[in-house]
């Protein structure tokens, strides 16, 4: 048997160990998912004993964490949005930058009633194409992901939420496989450049999916490829919202403009270039 304060201690050093900064906050969060108790029920809990079985759920968490697995991965969930969505090795974790997408097509489109047609391409976790579809209830959505586990996983967060009657998930490459316009498109591309992967963060670089990363050569492989099916998907008056890296904002907006689109840049909190929102650009 051992004590709450003896096992945090254990895992804090564990994890400061292994290179993680909040060590501490960590731990307790772990300890939390062990044992099942809400971290605050653990500030005061120093003297209680674990069991037997909490202590091994614990110290394998610990163990995932300080192998430098990223915690959403860990614990299955993480926050994006408004929403608590489902994540799994294999599928990209939801970022707090890629929010800025949502809060451009809320810009975009003030009034929430809309009946918007909407399509995701990469969708990965469906975490923007469901935090969408929280916004607009009359929207209804399209999916497109190359990748199985990816849609699978998409697919279960869209049914927790109560949104799959409000969507349809299609495994294809980009928009190829598509007819018909959309009012809002979405989409998170990989857009690392190759020779940088190895330089990423370890919960990156070792256990995030390369295929949802690697952009190629200069990182811009991925806006490459699907920007030439947009102007026969994008709706007259619809709007497509692109995600691009740190430093890439012109390279690709010399892209989209080459395919006829006006292109407007929008800041994520960190004040970096984040999102480009693309629209047909005026005839004449």
């Amino acid at each position: 048997m051992s004590s709450v304060a003896r096992a945090l201690a254990a895992a804090t050093q564990r994890l400061r160990e292994a290179g993680i900064e909040r060590a501490r906050a960590e731990a307790r969060i772990l300890l939390a998912r062990a044992s099942g108790l809400p971290r605050e029920a653990l500030l005061g809990a120093g003297a209680f004993t674990l069991d037997p079985e909490t202590r091994a759920r614990f110290e394998a968490l610990v163990a995932r964490r300080a192998s430098r697995e990223p915690m959403a991965y860990v614990l299955g969930r993480r926050a994006f949005w408004t929403l608590e969505l489902d994540v799994a090795p294999g599928v990209l974790v939801p970022r707090p930058e890629t929010e800025t997408l949502v809060e451009a097509a809320l810009e975009a489109f003030p009034q929430r009633d809309s009946p918007l047609r909407v399509l995701d391409l990469g969708t990965g976790s469906g975490c923007l194409l469901a935090a969408v579809l929280s916004e607009f209830p009359k929207a209804f959505g399209v999916g497109v992901d190359r990748c199985p586990r990816a849609l699978a996983l998409a697919r279960a967060n869209l049914e927790k939420l109560g949104l799959a009657a409000r969507a349809a998930l299609l495994c294809a490459d980009w928009g190829r496989a598509l007819v018909g316009r959309f009012a809002l498109v979405v989409c998170n591309p990989p857009y690392v450049a190759s020779s940088e992967l190895a330089r990423l963060d370890p919960e990156v670089a070792r256990f995030e999916p390369r295929a949802a990363l690697d952009g190629g050569p200069d990182g811009l492989d991925a806006y490459r490829a699907l920007l030439p099916d947009l102007p026969r998907l994008l709706a007259p008056e619809g709007i497509v919202c692109l995600e691009v890296g740190a430093g890439q904002a012109e390279r690709v907006r010399a892209l989209a403009e080459s395919r006829g689109f006006a292109v407007t840049p929008r800041a994520d909190l960190a004040g970096i270039p984040r999102c480009l929102v693309l629209r047909r650009a005026p005839s004449g």
